[in-house]
């Protein structure tokens, strides 16, 4: 079971989400708040509105919720491939636009609760030739860094608090995500090159 949460200031929307997702087998909606403030019920994936009226920034919301041990999927009304970045940057594991449908959001929330990542596909093409480097999940950027920082894969694997098998699995998208953006990445050698020039090592 997928406990989800969503944070937006707009009461349509949360009254929608409760209606959508009420009988979707896998996925338990816990809590709707209009701040991350009121965030107060554990969840896998949180659900977060990139702008909310409370004055708080995007990328501060993110960190505190990644902070506090929840994956993020951004939800907004505005497919903005920098905004994106940035968020992804901040360490959300996905964004989408508000004007999906019920089984792209699902889809999704499934994804980013695995550890992947996941994009509206209208920005997914946009972010995989970014020129600043693939959008990583957390969990592949910690494995990534551990790994390029000259760590075995099993003493990556513990840093990053999963197992070596799952390590491989993240090193592999990793991999995948630089040689579809253009960027061939093969070796260890290789990923520690795209770690230092994406300013992650």
């Amino acid at each position: 079971m997928i406990r989800v949460a969503a944070v937006d200031d707009d009461r349509m929307l949360l009254e929608g989400l409760r209606s959508w997702l009420a009988d979707v087998p896998g996925l338990r909606l816990v809590a709707t708040v209009g701040t991350v403030a009121e965030l107060t019920a554990p969840a896998d994936v949180v659900l977060l509105d990139l702008r909310l009226r409370d004055g708080t920034l995007p990328a501060d919301n993110i960190r505190r919720l990644v902070a506090d041990g929840n994956r993020v999927l951004v939800i907004s009304t505005v497919p903005d491939r920098d905004q994106v970045i940035a968020a992804i940057r901040a360490g959300a594991g996905g964004y989408l636009t508000k004007d999906n449908d019920l089984a792209t959001l699902v889809g999704a929330l499934h994804a980013v609760a695995a550890g992947d990542t996941a994009y509206s596909p209208e920005l997914a093409h946009a972010l995989a030739n970014d020129p600043a480097g693939p959008p990583l999940s957390a969990q592949e950027r910690a494995v990534l860094v551990a790994y390029a920082s000259g760590l075995t894969l099993t003493a990556a694997a513990r840093r990053a608090g999963v197992s070596p098998h799952t390590a491989k699995a993240y090193l592999d998208r990793v991999k995948d995500k630089y040689r579809q953006a253009g960027r061939p990445t093969w070796t260890k050698l290789d990923l520690a090159n795209r770690a230092r020039e994406d300013g992650l090592l």
